[in-house]
């Protein structure tokens, strides 16, 4: 599947008034960080041994859409590699850890969408619904920006009743991996380490759905693929989980 990059649809290549809003020292922050994370990203996905499961009922592919894609924030590292050069459309805030993921993942061929499932939640839902409808993917890390960790936001659903596309979540387990004192306890993958994708199967969302029993529903798969992926990444690399040559 194509890079596609395409300004048209969605990606906020960030306009001016939105670069003139952080400082001059988180500017350079801002160089800094994209730059040096993209290349981590490259070289330690370019090691890792991964594969990737598909639950019945779920995606066939990476490549399938429409999707409403929801994940966990602490595997946002490999799953940036796994899942590159797929033109999937990505939710990024306004705010100064949105702007650095946002350049970090243009990077690996991902078109960032700007809003946020709390603050600018509108225009986020706005923008995402666009792109659903023209056919792309959305992918939510949908405890993030800031927590809590683990505890799904309810965007996904609004987004999934609106457009008809059904919800799917994923989970990327690694086996050996730095983990980070931050909020949501990312994971640097250490080189070589196998890694394990899981898909979940796909929730479709009435219009008229309930809420709280969708975002029940989102809950446990995002869990359930979690819990799948940590129990089987030791198994990367046989018959069952085949690895893919990066």
């Amino acid at each position: 599947m194509e890079a596609e990059n395409s300004g048209a649809s969605g990606e906020n290549m960030a306009p001016a008034q939105q670069i003139h809003q952080f400082t001059l020292r988180q500017r350079v922050l801002l160089f800094l960080i994209a730059g040096v994370g993209s290349l981590v990203i490259r070289a330690i996905g370019w090691t890792l041994r991964y594969a990737v499961s598909f639950e019945n009922g779920g995606p066939t592919s990476l490549d399938d859409r429409p999707l409403v894609i929801s994940f966990w924030h602490d595997c946002i590292l490999p799953a940036t590699y796994i899942t590159r050069d797929r033109s999937l459309r990505v939710l990024a805030s306004d705010s100064f850890d949105g702007e650095w993921i946002a350049r970090i993942v243009r990077k690996f061929g991902f078109t960032s969408v700007r809003g946020s499932t709390t603050r600018g939640g509108i225009k986020g839902l706005l923008g995402t619904k666009r792109e659903v409808e023209q056919g792309w993917t959305v992918a939510f890390t949908i405890d993030g920006p800031r927590g809590p960790r683990h505890v799904a936001k309810p965007g996904p659903i609004l987004l999934a009743s609106a457009t008809g596309v059904p919800m799917a979540t994923f989970y990327v387990a690694v086996e050996k991996a730095w983990v980070l004192k931050s909020w949501d306890r990312c994971l640097i993958p250490k080189p070589f380490s196998r890694a394990l994708m899981r898909m979940g199967k796909k929730i479709s969302v009435p219009e008229d759905g309930d809420r709280e029993e969708y975002l029940a529903r989102l809950q446990a798969s995002l869990e359930a693929v979690r819990v799948f992926a940590e129990e089987n990444v030791s198994r990367v690399g046989s018959a069952e989980f085949p690895i893919i040559k990066s």
